[in-house]
């Protein structure tokens, strides 16, 4: 998608810990309070080598937590216990980075650059979040949400439509009932 429509991509975090705020006794904290923390490392690595390194980052963090997970039945436990020098070590980075998982002066990093896109699309949203630059200004948009990566052809279409009703004034939402769960194609 990037080359085809000179995409410049930013990543930005997101921490479902800070935005949902389960209590501890909750299934949904441990995951969270793990993916926070990789959040940190992933702005240590962003402020150290740029964004770049957050790509690389960030994919080895998809790859490992939706692929390797779903691919070889492994618990969130057994993620965790792997740390974040796992991911790093996989990017291709430094694992003294690692250092950062627990350091919590990164959270009002976190916490800033995930409100610029709450900004953008409001509070009653998910992940993922997509921002762009518009002719009227700065859009964004919770999504698209999809189960499957589809066809390059189609993906070209979906990003297309995305960004044109993304950019209508009025629009809104659009949604339907899951009947799927995710359907990942090969580790990239």
């Amino acid at each position: 998608m990037q080359p085809h429509r000179d995409l410049n991509i930013t990543w930005e975090p997101i921490s479902l810990l800070v935005k949902n705020q389960p209590p501890e006794d909750s299934p949904f904290y441990a995951p969270t309070r793990f993916t926070h923390n990789l959040l940190r490392v992933q702005e240590a690595v962003r402020k150290a080598e740029g964004n770049d390194a957050v790509q690389a980052l960030y994919w080895q963090y998809g790859a490992v937590i939706h692929h390797d997970r779903a691919d070889q039945n492994l618990e969130f436990d057994d993620i965790a216990a792997g740390g974040a020098a796992q991911f790093l070590e996989a990017a291709g980075l430094d694992t003294s980075y690692a250092s950062a998982f627990d350091d919590e002066s990164w959270d009002p990093v976190i916490e800033e650059r995930m409100q610029m896109g709450l900004n953008l699309v409001g509070t009653d949203v998910g992940t993922p979040i997509i921002a762009f630059d518009s002719p009227s200004g700065p859009k964004g948009i919770f999504g698209p949400v999809i189960s499957r990566i589809p066809p390059e052809e189609d993906s070209l279409a979906l990003w297309d439509a995305m960004v044109t009703m993304s950019t209508m004034d009025g629009f809104w939402e659009l949604k339907r009932t899951r009947t799927e769960g995710p359907q990942f194609p090969e580790r990239p």
